[in-house]
């Protein structure tokens, strides 16, 4: 198979596994452990995770997820814009994206490994489900140091299944996801409880569709 095979080949194989199958681990889990951290993870369906928890993730990162086909083509042009004008780029990676990117690559923000994730994007959206992507990201997302998906999160703080998650602790941890290793949603700094308190308000205006997600 050559370069063009593997490039196409591996990426649509790998995403119509993982449509059905959990992915067992992924590569910031492998990095992490490298760099001393153990991996708490514990898959859970959709349907067991709080629609709470599916409505502040939503609401904090990607409140165009259920309309858009992978990419927030406005986020993408105010980031451009941003880094144009010397400033730092935030706000500009989909729930999908960031799917892509915790499934398949490693972290960095260097233009190759983004070109990377916008083609596995294409991936993604054009073969799950948003209610696939939604399930995979809340498992996969990293929490803390060594934790990941919703399931693990919920138990380490606040000694509960993530399907019995408040409206104010689905907004905690979705607080902390652009920042996990220095963020706490059971020990919540100040700037921590602004923002779940503004992620609640938005949260409960997102409303899910019959499959749970879109």
């Amino acid at each position: 198979m050559g370069g063009l095979g593997l490039l196409i080949g591996i990426p649509l194989t790998l995403t119509m596994l993982f449509r059905v199958v959990p992915p067992p681990v992924t590569p910031l889990m492998l990095l992490r452990v490298v760099q001393g951290y153990g991996i708490d993870k514990n898959w859970r369906p959709l349907d067991q995770i709080s629609p709470y928890l599916r409505q502040a993730v939503i609401a904090s990162e990607d409140a165009k997820f259920c309309t858009h086909w992978g990419f927030d083509w406005d986020a993408i042009d105010n980031a451009i814009d941003m880094y144009e004008d010397g400033g730092k780029v935030l706000g500009a990676s989909t729930i999908s994206m960031q799917t892509a990117k915790n499934v398949f690559l490693w972290p960095g923000r260097t233009f190759v490994r983004k070109g990377m994730e916008a083609y596995l994007t294409l991936y993604l959206e054009g073969l799950w489900p948003k209610r696939r992507i939604l399930e995979v990201y809340l498992n996969v997302a990293e929490f803390g140091p060594g934790l990941y998906g919703a399931e693990a999160a919920a138990m380490r703080y606040f000694g509960k299944p993530a399907a019995t998650l408040s409206p104010r602790e689905a907004a905690l941890l979705a607080a902390v996801l652009p920042a996990p290793l220095k963020r706490s949603p059971s020990r919540p700094s100040a700037a921590v409880s602004r923002r779940a308190g503004l992620i609640a308000a938005r949260a409960a205006q997102v409303r899910l569709g019959r499959d749970g997600a879109c």
